[in-house]
């Protein structure tokens, strides 16, 4: 099934198609996590889920989930069980590791929270049909918050294979609230995310309408907005500020792997991302 899987791809070169297995991985994670009853407690957000659900032309590395509910007790590890099956009975072997979390480092810690649960999913021995050499290891990061900020909207999507199932997902405007979060208050100070821009824009360009509640409780959750409210107009007046300040030969480094066409980074600019947020729609 694997080989027929990423026949349904269109892959020029390795490059593309270990992009495009690590998502067949994904999904079959996906599957396993379903099976087990994950997404009666979680809703699944964040780049991937926007590739997978809902269109968006880059691939993304990781599985990002948020419990519907605080729980500071929630474990992950009785759903690992039926991910690694899901992959056993498509004749693929993962194994498990624990990503350990140290806070000794410049990145922010509303980014690599105490509280989020980390685990990495291996592909060591990859199936000969890919195109991809034999000791190439894939990696999915899987992430699970489980003191999320709340306040936000789910749905349910469709995903076809390995099987027909229903994944609950983050609706579009509440997916653009984190989003905008993470390209506002991000610190990482060497490490230029890119692909916050690019789903920017592709978010924009779609009339997709930003939840500003949702935004506001996420900034308000990771410490980087101590007031009570926020208006559209100082949204907006952050976000261009931010624009006046980005390194964009950076992001456009950053972007470039994750997508099939680079000419189309050519218009990026502080000027042009000036304008695009015209377009922006936003709403309480």
């Amino acid at each position: 099934m694997i080989k027929e899987w990423l026949e349904t791809y269109t892959l020029n070169n390795k490059d593309e198609a270990f992009e495009a297995l690590r998502e067949i991985m994904q999904e079959i994670a996906l599957a396993g996590l379903q099976r087990a009853g994950f997404f009666e407690k979680a809703a699944f957000y964040g780049g991937t889920a926007l590739r997978i659900f809902y269109g968006l032309n880059r691939y993304s590395e990781d599985l990002d989930f948020s419990l519907l509910e605080v729980d500071a007790d929630f474990a992950l590890d009785k759903y690992l069980d039926a991910i690694l099956l899901e992959f056993e009975a498509l004749g693929m072997q993962v194994t498990v590791k624990e990503k350990l979390k140290t806070n000794q480092n410049n990145i922010d810690s509303a980014f690599l929270k105490s509280e989020t649960i980390w685990k990495e999913l291996i592909l060591e021995g990859i199936i000969p049909q890919s195109g991809i050499n034999q000791n190439t290891q894939i990696k999915i990061k899987i992430e699970v918050d489980t003191q999320p900020p709340l306040g936000f909207e789910t749905e349910e999507r469709l995903l076809l294979k390995p099987f027909s199932f229903y994944v609950k997902c983050f609706t579009l405007p509440n997916l653009f609230a984190g989003k905008m979060h993470a390209l506002l208050f991000r610190k990482w100070k060497n490490n230029v995310k890119g692909r916050d821009w690019y789903d920017m824009e592709w978010y924009i360009k779609k009339g997709t309408v930003l939840n500003l509640t949702h935004f506001l409780i996420r900034a308000q959750n990771s410490g980087d907005w101590q007031n009570k409210t926020i208006t559209e107009n100082k949204f907006r007046e952050l976000l261009n500020n931010k624009i006046e300040t980005i390194d964009m030969n950076r992001v456009k480094a950053d972007i470039v792997r994750f997508i099939p066409d680079a000419k189309v980074l050519d218009i990026w600019s502080p000027q042009y991302f000036k304008d695009l947020v015209q377009n922006l729609k936003i709403s309480n």
